[in-house]
């Protein structure tokens, strides 16, 4: 009995050990991001995903620095291999998890930074792929921000050229804003971003 008592302790302080590593990893790659360091960040993430393969943080924040940067217009000429990297380690944790709501919203954030590189080549292919990743990143979660947000910029940005009516989809901007202040991280390092965005939208909208 007492040598399992042991046991136990020992591989808790054991886990307790990698869990703090884990988050100092983290913390580290997310300061040197916000820093305007993201090929550190980026390089830290990827050893903190190959050390840590249970967690699908690491890998979703190289997708997500990578395809942030992709957006970038001074970045135009590293577009290819940015996103090729996004989605290199984003199809790793897709594999594992693919009803994941944050990674389906960060796959369709990729397709649509290929759409914003070369529109006359890539909107008319992956506008439906997009529209369908958030339709199914909201089926799964309907009051998920990024994803009521997501969709909503999306048609947003190609009512411009349809010249559809964008008062509805405001109202889903307006939604998503109140979903933002509302969220609350399910877990220390769950991606948070867009709330900013949702509110310059908004603000947009407004006439």
């Amino acid at each position: 009995m007492k040598n399992g008592i042991t046991i136990l302790a020992f591989l808790l302080v054991q886990w307790l050990t990698a869990q703090a590593t884990f988050e100092q990893g983290m913390g580290k790659a997310l300061q040197l991001w916000d820093e305007g360091k993201p090929s550190e960040a980026t390089a830290l993430l990827e050893r903190i995903a190959a050390a840590e393969k249970t967690s699908w943080l690491p890998n979703y924040y190289v997708a997500l620095i990578q395809t942030t940067e992709a957006f970038d217009p001074k970045n135009r000429d590293k577009v290819n291999a940015l996103l090729t990297q996004a989605q290199r380690a984003l199809d790793v944790e897709m594999a594992k998890a693919p009803d994941n709501v944050e990674l389906i919203i960060l796959q369709a954030l990729v397709h649509t930074a290929w759409i914003a590189y070369d529109p006359m080549t890539n909107g008319m292919r992956l506008s439906p792929t997009v529209v369908g990743l958030y339709n199914k990143a909201l089926a799964l979660a309907p009051n998920n921000p990024r994803a009521v947000f997501g969709k909503a910029e999306f048609e947003i940005g190609g009512a411009q050229w349809t010249g559809a009516d964008v008062k509805a989809l405001c109202k889903d901007v307006e939604r998503a804003v109140v979903l933002f202040e509302a969220e609350v991280p399910a877990m220390p390092f769950a991606p948070r971003w867009g709330a900013d965005r949702a509110k310059k939208q908004l603000a947009a909208c407004k006439p």
